[in-house]
Order: structure tokens, then C-alpha cells, then sequence
């Protein structure tokens, strides 16, 4: 059962613990990915740098540790940093260490040969710490810098989370180069949210569908700032302007400012980064699955945590309120068998097999269409409906719950649900909701097992359609072009290998729901470690 548990095309480590990713960059044809890593034990601990390289996002080789802890200013931990690619080519890795004193500062290091494409040997600044907190900021509370960007004055700027008192805040300093920083003053703050910690800044087009470098600002251009809330462990993020002059940035919309508004994933995902690819014109996201499960069986397993599929992040331009975030496209390339089923009608309280060869890991897409006689005839409602409080898959209301039992067993004893609900206001509007249910998701009972979700914005003309990715023990489900997402981590116990099945449900109460699936086996990934055959 545990050994079910490891992923087949999710990047993980060989063993041991992982937690946030660090500076990914694209470097001379290979995908760099850096993550916090205990080479020691299947726990947090003894904080390095680990160190993968990719062709494709997918497959990845180990390579050697990268960053270790060896001088004073890190020797508590290497934690959390951030690449920037010089106009010159070369490399500039900015990190939290956690010094002698426990105190947390920023370092630098670089690559020790530029000419290496696999960045395979690494030098720490010999005058590190480059900065440490300011006057009034609490030295544990000043970590994770970003990504730098090119300011109008010519330097170098990024931005480091920290808080004051329980204002959630990122510090912005300028440097020409990476060696001397000065405080310059806060990109944004918001009162209540407690420390940010793994703040990411970038813009987004607009206008095109493609990903802009980090320094890109101008009228095309919107900034998102992102922040992981230490407080509640979740990722929070805001559009708005950013003013190069005054390195301020201010939300579109305050009332869903950061940290109280839009999550990037409403289930276990953290300390997500995003950086751009050069050489595919994107810009990509990754973040950190967390295990749900005990440490005592993250001990026997011996190894903790994912890393979700890299993820692509564009503005919806439909909307222009929230992010679309989509698997990146080389993913696609593992789908082997595919199956189609078309115009399936679901009727109100029914489950209905789909027929698969195997369903622990699978590429799932869907669409569905309520019943318009029931959708226009349905009483309105001033009921509150929310995912996490409203009685998850099983509460039935007049348009919903409908979508997928996944990880299922025979019996039904064990599914995840990932499902849409359809609320009909007081003023006859409808308002879609996307949720994923793990109540039922193992009939063990030392796991975690929330329901997640939140409203969805749909669109005149659009039917309700879902992406979904299985892999063992993670199910990340992307609804409406991934306008809302959701990352599970479920520990079934019966619907494990052959075992595992696929459900169309529909727990409606009135409502017809008609369903349309393409479905894909999915074969592992390459993850394994260097040589230099290879």
C-alpha cells in the first residue's frame, strides 16, 4: 500500500524529505530544478540545496547536491532562493540562510563554471550574507528573495517576504550588483495576513498568450504578486499595476487584495515559484505537494512530498480577474491508450462506471452540460454555498454535485470526488462552484481528508469542463482552462493497482447532467540519476 503511494510522472527525489522549489531557470537546453531537501531522513531537517535537470519538464536526472550547508551564514540550512539570468548569460542565486545564530539572511552564489551546462559545482560569495533584515523587522521573519527584475533607473530590484506586526509585507531592495543592496521600501502589504513568506512577482500580457520575462512592464502588461501565508500554508495571489518608479504595486481590486482573496490552488500545494522560459517563451510554475498523511508512515515510505506538475500561468484575458494556470504541454507526451466517451446522460442521484484498462494514472478531460429545463426551472436560493462547509459530495441540492469518483473502489468505499455544484441566487443568476472531496478518499483514519474548492467564473456560452491528472497518491484538477485549481493528496487503501476505477456521478437532485470524456493512460516518467552516458 505505501509503496503504491510514489508517483510514476511527478518529480520527487530518490528518498527523503523535499519541500519548497528553489530557482528554476532553462540554461544552455536544460530545465534546472532546485529544491529544500534533507538528504538524511523522510522529515524537515538538515536543509540543502537538491539539484535535477530536465530536457522536457518531465523527465529529470538527479545530480548532486548543489548547495550545502557549510559557512556560518548557512549552517542551520540553506533555505529558499531564487535565480536571475544576467544580460551577460551568467547566473545569480540569491538564498535564505539560516546562520549559526539561527538568524535568517540573504546570500549569494553563482555558478563555479558558467560553461557547464549541468551547473553542476556552486560558489558561495565570500562575503556573504549579502543583506540581512532591516531596523524593526524581526531577523526570523525576513526570507525567500525573488527573482530580480530591471528597473527604468537601471539596477537590479527584487523583493523578500516579511511582516510587521500582522501585516503581511514584501521589503523591495535595488542592487547594480547582487553584492550591494539597499532597502528602497515595500512593494505591498496587507493587515491581518501574518508573515509572507516565498513572495514571487512577475508580470503577465494582457493581450498575447504568451509568458514575459520578469523585467517586461508597460500598458500591456499586468503584475501578479504571490505570497505563501505562513499562518494558514496556502498560496495567495493579486493582480494589479506595478509603479517602476516608486516600486509600489497596488491591487485591481482591494477588496481581493493578497492574502485575502484568490488562492493559486485551493488544495495542498505551497511555496510555489514561477520563473521564465526563454527558449519557450512561458512562464512556468511550480510548487510544493505536501504529504496529508502521518510522519510515521512518510518514515516507513522513506520519503516525503511532490513537486506538482510544472504548470504554465498566462492572465485570463476573458475575464481579466484571475490567472489561468494549465500542465505544460509536454506532459501530454506520457498519454498512451486514449478512450472517448461521448454525450454520456447522467441521470439525477446515478454513478456510472467508465470502462478503463487502469485508473492510477490517467489523463482525464471532461465536459458537462445541466439540463437546461432544470437549470431555468429550479427554485432560487439565498442558502450560502461553500465547499468546505456545505456537506461535500454527498450534500445533494437541485444542480449538484456532479463529476468524477476517482480513485474508487468497487464498492465506492473509497473515491475522491472532484465535482461541480451550481447555486441559483435570489436574483436568478447561477454561480459555479468547483470542489474536490477526500472524505471518502481511504477508509484509513490517520489521514487528512478535507474537501477543498471555490467558485469558478463561467462564462456565457461555456460548458463546465475539467482537467484532470491521477497519479498514484495526487490528484490535481484543473476546471475551466484552469481558471480554479485544486491539488489533492488522497491514501487509499482498497483503490490501489488493478483496483482502482473511474465514476461519472451526478447527486443532483433534479437535474440531468450530460457528460463528454477523453481519457488517457498515462506511462511513467524518466527520473533517475546522471551519468555521463547519458
Amino acid at each position: 500500500m505505501l509503496s503504491w503511494q510514489r508517483t510514476s510522472f511527478h518529480f520527487q527525489p530518490e528518498k527523503n524529505w523535499m519541500n519548497d522549489p528553489n530557482g528554476p531557470l532553462y540554461y544552455k537546453g536544460w530545465y534546472h530544478f532546485f529544491y529544500q531537501h534533507n538528504p538524511h531522513a523522510a522529515v524537515w531537517g538538515d536543509i540543502v540545496w537538491g539539484h535535477a535537470v530536465s530536457r522536457d519538464l518531465i523527465n529529470w536526472f538527479h545530480l548532486p547536491l548543489a548547495i550545502v550547508a557549510d559557512e556560518w551564514f548557512d549552517i542551520n540550512g540553506v533555505w529558499t532562493g531564487s535565480a536571475t539570468i544576467l544580460p551577460n548569460g551568467k547566473i545569480a542565486m540569491l538564498y535564505t540562510g539560516s546562520t549559526n545564530e539561527s538568524v535568517q539572511v540573504q546570500n549569494l552564489a553563482y555558478p563555479a563554471d558558467h560553461n557547464d551546462p549541468l551547473l553542476l559545482k556552486w560558489v558561495k560569495y565570500s562575503g556573504n550574507p549579502v543583506f540581512v533584515s532591516p531596523p524593526g523587522i524581526d531577523p526570523n521573519d525576513f526570507r525567500d528573495p525573488t527573482t530580480a527584475w530591471y528597473t527604468s533607473e537601471g539596477k537590479w530590484r527584487i523583493t523578500i517576504g516579511s511582516k510587521a506586526n500582522d501585516t503581511g509585507i514584501a521589503l523591495v531592495y535595488d542592487t547594480e550588483d547582487f553584492i550591494n543592496f539597499k532597502l528602497s521600501g515595500v512593494l505591498h502589504g496587507v493587515p491581518g495576513t501574518g508573515m509572507w513568506e516565498c513572495v514571487d512577482f512577475y508580470p503577465v500580457s494582457k493581450t498575447g498568450q504568451n509568458g514575459l520575462d520578469t523585467s517586461a512592464n508597460g500598458p500591456h502588461v499586468k503584475h501578479v504578486v504571490k505570497t505563501s501565508l505562513d499562518d494558514v500554508r496556502k498560496d495567495y495571489y493579486a493582480l494589479g499595476t506595478y509603479d517602476d518608479k516608486t516600486g509600489k504595486w497596488y491591487p485591481d481590486n482591494p477588496e481581493i487584495d493578497v492574502g485575502i482573496g484568490i488562492m493559486l490552488d485551493y488544495g495542498m500545494f505551497y511555496a510555489s515559484k514561477t520563473f521564465y522560459d526563454q527558449d519557450k517563451g512561458r512562464r512556468v510554475l511550480w510548487g510544493w505537494v505536501a504529504e496529508s498523511d502521518t510522519e510515521a508512515d512518510d518514515v516507513r515510505k522513506g520519503w516525503a512530498s511532490l513537486q506538482g506538475i510544472p504548470r504554465t500561468v498566462l492572465l485570463d484575458t476573458k475575464t481579466c480577474s484571475n490567472l489561468l494556470q494549465w500542465p505544460v504541454e509536454e506532459v501530454e507526451r506520457l498519454r498512451l491508450k486514449g478512450k472517448e466517451f461521448n454525450n454520456i446522460e447522467v441521470k439525477a442521484g446515478s454513478v456510472m462506471p467508465l470502462e478503463l484498462d487502469g485508473a492510477t494514472q490517467l489523463d482525464i478531460a471532461a465536459e458537462f452540460e445541466l439540463d437546461k429545463k432544470a437549470l431555468d426551472s429550479t427554485a432560487e436560493s439565498n442558502v450560502d454555498f461553500s465547499c468546505s462547509t456545505s456537506g461535500g459530495a454527498a450534500q445533494r441540492g437541485a444542480l449538484g454535485p456532479f463529476g468524477l469518483l476517482v480513485l474508487a473502489d468497487d464498492s465506492l468505499a473509497e473515491h475522491t470526488s472532484v465535482y461541480f455544484y451550481v447555486a441559483k441566487g435570489n436574483n436568478g443568476t447561477h454561480k459555479t462552484f468547483f470542489c474536490t472531496d477526500q472524505s471518502r478518499s481511504s477508509v484509513a483514519n490517520d489521514v487528512k481528508k478535507e474537501i477543498y474548492g471555490s467558485y469558478v467564473p463561467v462564462l456565457e456560452g461555456e460548458k463546465l469542463s475539467v482537467r484532470i491528472l491521477v497519479d498514484h497518491s495526487i490528484v490535481e484538477s484543473f476546471a475551466q482552462g484552469g481558471r480554479t485549481v485544486i491539488t489533492s493528496r488522497v491514501y487509499p487503501t482498497r483503490a490501489i493497482y488493478g483496483a482502482a476505477r473511474l465514476f461519472l456521478f451526478n447527486n443532483a437532485i433534479e437535474a440531468t447532467v450530460t457528460s463528454s470524456l477523453k481519457i488517457w493512460q498515462m506511462n511513467s516518467a524518466f527520473i533517475r540519476p546522471y551519468s555521463n552516458e547519458q
